[in-house]
C-alpha cells in the first residue's frame, strides 16, 4: 500500500462521527448549522399593537373631559388650593380642573366634597371611601372607582381591600357595621324607593346614629351625583392614581 492510500484511509471520518452528523442533520431538520454565525444587530424593537393600545387607552390626563369647556380664571381661593393638592398629592385631581369652567360650580363642589369626605362625622374618613367606591361599582363609573379606589387602598394601607371594594365589597371580610354600612349604600342607589324603616333600623343595631345614617345617605347621594356627570362628560382621572398605594 502506498502513502497516498494510507493518507486517504486517515482522513476518512469514523464512524462516531458520521453517526454525530447524522444525529445533528436529524435534530437541525436535515441541515447543518454553520460554524459560525455572524453576531445579530441590535435594532430596537417595533412597539406591539397590544403595546401601542394600552399607551393610547392609559391616556386620561388630556383631554379631562370630552366637553369643550374653557376654564376661568380661579379666584383666589381656588387657586389656593389648586396649589395644596399640587403640594400634598402631586398633581391636581381632574375633576377640580373639570369644574373650572364656572367658579361657582367649582367652589360649591369643593365645599361640598370637603365637608361630607373630611369633614366631623360619626363615619370615618375610610368608611366615606368605601361607599364612595361602592356607589361607584354599582355605576361602574371609571373616574371614581379609579380615584377613590387609591384613597380606599391608601387610607386601608390595605391594596387588596382597595381591589375588593372596587370589584365586590361582599367578598371582603368587613366588620358587621361596614357590611351594614355598604348593604344600606347599594340598596340606595340601586333602589332608593326601597328603602324603608326596616334598613335604617339595621344600620341602628349595627351601631350607627340617626346623624350616622344621614351622612351615610348624603355620601351615597353625592357619589350617584358625581358618577352621571363623569359618565355625561367622559371624565377621565389623572394616571397617577393607579399606582397609588400598590
Amino acid at each position: 500500500m502506498n502513502k497516498s492510500s494510507k493518507k486517504s484511509k486517515s482522513s476518512r471520518p469514523s464512524a462516531k462521527a458520521v453517526a454525530a452528523t447524522a444525529a445533528l442533520r436529524a435534530i437541525r431538520g436535515g441541515k447543518l448549522a454553520p460554524k459560525k454565525l455572524a453576531p445579530a444587530k441590535s435594532t430596537p424593537a417595533k412597539p406591539t399593537a397590544r403595546a401601542a393600545a394600552v399607551s393610547v387607552v392609559a391616556a386620561d390626563d388630556s383631554p379631562v373631559i370630552a366637553l369643550a369647556l374653557a376654564p376661568e380664571k380661579l379666584s383666589p381661593a381656588m387657586a389656593a388650593y389648586f396649589k395644596k393638592c399640587q403640594e400634598k398629592l402631586g398633581f391636581v385631581p381632574n375633576v377640580l380642573k373639570a369644574y373650572a369652567f364656572d367658579t361657582a360650580k367649582l367652589e360649591a363642589f369643593v365645599a361640598m366634597y370637603n365637608d361630607l369626605m373630611l369633614g366631623e362625622s360619626g363615619l370615618s374618613k375610610l368608611e366615606r371611601q368605601m361607599i364612595a367606591v361602592a356607589v361607584s361599582s354599582q355605576n361602574r363609573c371609571y373616574y371614581c372607582l379609579v380615584a377613590h379606589g387609591a384613597d380606599v387602598r391608601e387610607l386601608s394601607d390595605d391594596p387588596i381591600l382597595g381591589e375588593l371594594m372596587v370589584m365586590n365589597y361582599r367578598a371582603a371580610r368587613l366588620s358587621k357595621r361596614q357590611r351594614a354600612m355598604l348593604d344600606f349604600t347599594v340598596k340606595l342607589t340601586t333602589q332608593p324607593w326601597g328603602v324603608e324603616e326596616g334598613d335604617r333600623e339595621r344600620l341602628r343595631r349595627a351601631g350607627f346614629s340617626d346623624r350616622d345614617i344621614w351622612d351615610i345617605a348624603a355620601v351615597t347621594a353625592f357619589f350617584n351625583m358625581s358618577n352621571r356627570v363623569a359618565f355625561a362628560s367622559d371624565m377621565r382621572p389623572n394616571s397617577k392614581y393607579h399606582a397609588i398605594a400598590r
